[in-house]
């Protein structure tokens, strides 16, 4: 199952690159939104194996996850990989500066099942598509406008 959406942020692109690789700010929101977080590794030097222990309920199921941060180039954009739960992931930042005050981001996350457990999640996901897909373009919209919000706020 595939997800993708793009969106424009009226920030230099090194600024959007710096925001989305904050992983201390994203950390700090998972928590806020319930989700246990615990990182291996060091910020300071991404590339060099990054990687998040992830726990969270959905579907009234408890979901722990592995990410590992897969690919980093700073400025043009990073790529997650993940897996656990009956579910593999891969999760891919694109950054191109469309002028010199203007970004766009593309995000596009791939699931794939691993057991048989995984698979019907996958199916029910497939059922609610078109709900899914909408909602995923609304976060990242949202998410864009908050980058975009704080980037001016700060400039």
């Amino acid at each position: 199952m595939e997800f993708q959406s793009k969106e424009d942020i009226e920030a230099p692109i090194a600024d959007v690159f710096g925001a989305i690789s904050d992983f201390g700010l994203l950390e700090r929101s998972a928590l806020r939104r319930g989700i246990d977080v615990q990182r291996t590794g060091d910020t300071a030097h991404p590339e060099n194996g990054l990687a998040w222990d992830i726990g969270f309920r959905f579907r009234g199921k408890q979901r722990d996850i592995r990410l590992t941060l897969a690919s980093y180039t700073p400025v043009t954009g990073l790529s997650l990989t993940g897996g656990g739960s009956g579910l593999d992931g891969q999760l891919e930042v694109e950054l191109l500066a469309l002028s010199p005050r203007r970004t766009r981001m593309s995000v596009q996350l791939k699931l794939t099942p691993t057991t048989l457990t995984g698979r019907l999640l996958v199916q029910s996901l497939k059922l609610a598509r078109s709900n899914l897909t909408r909602r995923f373009k609304l976060r990242l919209a949202d998410y864009a406008r908050i980058t975009e919000e704080r980037l001016n706020r700060t400039a």
